[in-house]
C-alpha cells in the first residue's frame, strides 16, 4: 500500500517565497492560524462578548462547522494534495490553481465569521472549494488506475455533500441539516483518521523507533473495524437506533483496542511525533468507548463529540501536520523542535480539561470550557511559531516542493 514518503528530488528551485509549492504549505499554515483564530471567536461567543446573527443556525453549530468544515478539511486537503502526488507520482495543484483553491477556503472562512449577508457567499465558496479539491485529488487517482485510493476521495464528497446539507439547513431548506452534516462530518473524518492512521500509524512508528520493530497487522482487523464503523455511520445519520449505537461502538472499542495494542512499542514513547499520533488513536478509540456508554452512564454525548473533535482530529491533524511538514521540507524528522512536545501536551491537556474535567465537576463548566480553549490556542500558537518560516521558505535540500 502507497505511504506518504518522504522523497521528493525533483527539479531545483531557487531560493523565495514557496508557499504554493505543494498543497501541505498554505493549508497546514491556514488550518492552524484558523485554529487559533476561530477558537478566539468562539470564546468571544461563548462568553457573550460578541454574537453572530444566523436565523437557522445555533452558535454551537457555528462552532462546530467551522472546525469540521474549515479546520479539519484544510488539513485533510493539505495532506491529500502532497499525498496523492507520491501515491501516483502525478503533480498535483502547485502555483497559481493551488493560490485560487486556497483563496476560496480562507474566503469562506472570512463571510463566515461575519454570517448574516455574507453567508450566501461563503457557501458559494465553501461548496466551490470542496468541488475542486476532489477533481485536484480526483483526477490523478484515476488517471494512475490507483482504484483502491477511491475510497478516501468517496469519503471527501461525502464531506462536500455534508457541507451542502449543512448550508440547507442553515437557510431553513432542510431541516436539522445543521445537525445531520455536523454529526455526519464528525464520523466521517474519524472515519478518514481510521483508514489513513492504519497505513501510516505503524508505518511512522517501525521507522520512527530506535530498535528494530516489526508490527502484528492483522487484515481481518481492519475490515471488521471498517464495517463496525461503516455501520456506525449509516446508523447515526439514519435510524439512530440507540441499542444498535451502544454494541457497535463497544465492539470497535474492543477490536480497535486490540489493533492498537499490536502497534504497541516502548520505543515510541521517546518520540513526540509518534506517541502524540498513538495517543491520539487511543482517544479516538476511548470515545467508541464513551458513546457506547453514555446512556448507561449518564455522559453528555458533548464530552463524547470531544472525545473525537479535540482526542482525535485535534491531536491527530496537529501531530500529522507536525511530521509531514518537517519531511516535505526536506528536514529531519528524527530532530524536530524541541517544543513539539509542549504542542501535543497543549492539545492533550484541551482534550482532559474538556472532557474528563467536567465528568468530576460539571459545576465548573465555563472554567473548564474557557481552560480548555487556552490550551488549544496555545498548542496552535506554539506550532504557527515554529512551522510558519518552514512553510513559507523553499525546502532546505532545494528540492521542488
Amino acid at each position: 500500500m502507497a505511504i506518504v514518503q518522504i522523497q521528493m528530488h525533483q527539479s531545483r528551485q531557487s531560493p523565495g517565497f514557496a508557499l504554493f509549492n505543494l498543497g501541505f504549505r498554505p493549508f497546514f499554515l491556514g488550518a492552524s492560524l484558523f485554529a487559533v483564530i476561530s477558537m478566539l471567536s468562539w470564546m468571544l461567543v461563548y462568553f457573550s462578548h460578541n454574537t453572530i446573527s444566523m436565523p437557522h443556525v445555533t452558535l454551537s453549530q457555528w462552532h462546530a462547522h467551522e472546525m469540521l468544515y474549515g479546520y479539519a478539511l484544510a488539513v485533510v486537503a493539505g495532506f491529500l494534495l502532497t499525498a496523492v502526488k507520491n501515491w501516483t507520482g502525478i503533480q498535483t495543484l502547485h502555483g497559481k490553481p493551488l493560490a485560487l483553491l486556497f483563496a476560496l477556503w480562507l474566503f469562506a472562512r472570512v463571510a463566515f465569521l461575519f454570517a448574516g449577508d455574507w453567508l450566501i457567499f461563503a457557501a458559494i465558496a465553501d461548496l466551490l472549494f470542496g468541488l475542486f479539491l476532489i477533481m485536484a485529488i480526483a483526477l490523478p487517482v484515476i488517471k494512475a488506475r490507483q482504484w483502491l485510493q477511491l475510497g478516501i476521495v468517496v469519503k471527501v464528497v461525502l464531506l462536500w455533500i455534508g457541507n451542502g446539507v449543512f448550508y440547507l439547513g442553515g437557510y431553513g431548506l432542510l431541516q436539522h441539516g445543521m445537525t445531520y452534516a455536523i454529526n455526519g462530518a464528525l464520523l466521517l473524518f474519524i472515519g478518514l483518521i481510521l483508514m489513513i492512521g492504519r497505513r501510516v500509524v505503524p508505518f511512522f512508528i517501525e521507522r520512527g523507533v530506535a530498535e528494530k520493530v516489526q508490527l502484528k497487522q492483522y487484515r481481518w482487523i481492519d475490515i471488521s473495524i471498517m464495517l463496525l464503523f461503516l455501520a456506525l455511520f449509516v446508523n447515526e445519520v439514519s435510524a439512530r437506533v440507540a441499542t444498535i449505537g451502544t454494541w457497535l461502538a463497544f465492539t470497535l472499542f474492543a477490536i480497535n483496542g486490540f489493533r492498537l495494542w499490536n502497534w504497541h512499542t516502548a520505543g515510541l514513547w521517546r518520540a513526540p511525533l509518534l506517541w502524540s499520533l498513538y495517543l491520539s488513536a487511543w482517544l479516538v478509540n476511548i470515545g467508541f468507548l464513551s458513546y457506547a456508554l453514555q446512556a448507561s452512564m449518564n455522559i453528555l454525548p458533548v464530552l463524547t463529540l470531544h472525545f473525537f473533535a479535540i482526542g482525535g482530529i485535534g491531536l491527530m491533524t496537529i501531530a500529522m501536520m507536525s511530521r509531514v511538514a518537517l519531511g516535505h521540507t526536506g528536514r529531519d524528522i528524527r530532530k524536530p523542535s524541541s517544543w513539539l512536545g509542549f504542542v501535543f501536551l497543549a492539545i492533550i491537556a484541551s482534550a482532559v480539561f474538556r472532557i474528563f474535567a467536567p465528568m468530576l465537576a460539571m459545576q465548573h463548566y465555563t472554567y473548564w470550557v474557557l481552560i480548555a480553549a487556552i490550551f488549544w490556542v496555545l498548542g496552535f500558537a506554539v506550532f504557527v511559531v515554529i512551522y510558519t518560516p518552514m512553510l513559507l521558505k523553499p525546502r532546505v535540500d532545494g528540492a521542488f516542493g
